[in-house]
């Protein structure tokens, strides 16, 4: 069984999605370089952009995963 079209269902495909969580650590890791030098104008910004990135990932891997275990337990069943 094979559970690639899952995220399609939803709107986005597997390169989306890490494409999404690539950003998020890309903005993570701005947020504590300028942390480390004291910017905290741009600290504050990049962990915010990264925050939600993080948190608009993590949606739509508990969707996918909900999304296939239901596909899959009709599929066994």
């Amino acid at each position: 069984m094979e559970l690639t079209a899952v995220p399609l269902i939803i709107g986005l495909d597997r390169a989306q999605e890490t494409s999404m969580l690539k950003w998020a650590f890309v903005f993570l890791i701005i947020a504590v370089i300028a942390g480390i030098f004291g910017f905290t104008d741009v600290e504050a910004a990049s962990a915010t952009v990264a925050q939600w990135l993080f948190g608009i990932f993590l949606v739509l891997f508990l969707g996918a995963l909900i999304i296939g275990l239901t596909i899959g337990a009709r599929l066994t069943s």
